[in-house]
């Protein structure tokens, strides 16, 4: 293994610090469990899990653990919007409405609005600017009216709560933060993608996903519910809030840092109603390799195909005016904001310095509301993996210093 290392351009001692890194998350209880997958040059030269995906039932994290990916969906949606643009069933200005009507004659809070009926009418969101989060649209957990309408509505697009084409007409139904266009707010845009997908295709976007991605990819272990035969994989989901593990921007910690919100036997993800194509996936480390390594070898897929290598090049350029930074965020957000552009489904890095993490330009990313994260680094050839189960991802830095750890080991 140490030769392989090598021979990919990895120091082998060097590259045995993140598995260092994930004993003390773990030692520090910060994370129950973790594990870590790198390939370059389509191998694999890293693979290190540590800890439990159960603690009170001392069972590890392995390999096969079947893990909550959340956000790590969207670049799934993405990719099958892409898909079906490819085949020429729309172009990506044309407006949400023409697929769900429900997103017809649009209105905007006014700025300053300090009441949820302040609005004014504004056009409707593009493909574009919901693939991009310029939509207007937003999440229950970011700051705002429109935030407070869908938290008090439970606008989430949870996985027991009802169907994807329901929840999409009730969104529809209130008024977007902010013209579409203007700024830039992380939402549940991609979700209304997922039913455009459904609208199109004519299947439900389990089937679309089963049958056009995750077959040709040999996924055989991702799914809206935990897929059967799985038995105790499925890994059980912690929090260090007292409250709620959901409410990403809380700093409400208590005394213990690894608190049970999720488990096995009474999971809303072991037989969900509700195909969230922006949080919805369950999956194992091998399964959301198969994909990134995907996007890293220009949609080629086992022989096959599911993008061709100028739709992977435009997806990861970046589709903003600036960095996300000068789109005056006001949202929660997976990823840096300065230096960091965003693509379709994903973040791309502008500029490593003004991001404050080692990559190369052109880096592809995004991470889940689990603490789950992966880039692609087609410069390198390489594509990372890392798995836990801790919500909110906000908790610690660790994506972060997985990047400088991997850079870090890389001599070639």
């Amino acid at each position: 293994m140490n030769i392989e290392r090598a021979k990919q351009g990895f120091d082998p001692d060097r590259l045995n610090r993140v598995a260092v890194w994930q004993d003390r998350y773990v030692a520090q209880r910060k994370y129950p469990g973790s594990s870590v997958l790198i390939r370059r040059g389509g191998e694999e030269v890293f693979f290190n899990t540590t800890g439990q995906r159960n603690i009170a039932a001392g069972l590890p994290f392995q390999r096969d653990t079947v893990a909550r990916i959340y956000s790590m969906t969207k670049p799934v949606t993405s990719v099958a919007i892409m898909m079906l643009a490819e085949q020429g069933l729309f172009h990506l200005d044309a407006p949400v409405s023409e697929f769900i009507p429900a997103f017809s004659n649009m209105t905007a809070l006014v700025p300053g609005a300090e009441r949820i009926d302040q609005t004014e009418p504004c056009a409707t969101p593009t493909l574009h600017q919901l693939l991009t989060h310029t939509s207007g649209l937003s999440y229950p957990f970011n700051p705002g009216l429109l935030s407070q309408a869908m938290d008090s509505e439970k606008i989430i697009f949870g996985p027991r709560q009802g169907r994807l084409a329901d929840m999409a007409n009730r969104l529809g139904e209130l008024p977007l933060a902010f013209r579409p266009g203007s700024r830039w707010e992380y939402s549940v845009s991609i979700d209304i993608l997922g039913r455009v997908a459904e609208v199109v295709s004519g299947k439900t976007l389990a089937e679309f996903f089963e049958t056009e991605i995750f077959a040709p990819l040999g996924m055989t272990d991702t799914a809206f519910s935990v897929p059967k035969g799985t038995g105790d994989r499925f890994a059980s989901l912690y929090t260090p809030l007292e409250g709620d593990a959901m409410d990403l921007n809380s700093a409400k910690t208590g005394g213990e840092t690894l608190r049970l919100t999720d488990e096995a036997g009474s999971s809303a993800f072991e037989n969900a109603t509700m195909y969230s194509g922006g949080g919805g996936l369950v999956g194992t480390i091998d399964d959301y390799m198969a994909f990134a390594e995907m996007l890293c070898r220009g949609g080629d897929c086992h022989g096959g195909r599911l993008l061709s290598p100028k739709t992977l090049d435009f997806m990861m350029r970046n589709h903003l005016p600036g960095d996300i930074a000068s789109m005056g965020p006001q949202s929660f957000a997976e990823q840096p904001m300065e230096g960091m552009g965003f693509g379709l489904g994903g973040a791309v890095v502008l500029d490593p310095g003004r991001a404050r993490s080692p990559g190369s330009v052109g880096d592809f990313s995004w991470g889940g509301m689990a603490s789950t994260f992966f880039w692609v680094d087609r410069a390198m050839d390489m594509s990372v993996v890392f798995f836990t189960q801790l919500s909110p991802s906000s908790s610690y830095p660790a994506r972060s210093e997985l990047k400088a750890l991997v850079h870090g080991a890389t001599v070639t």
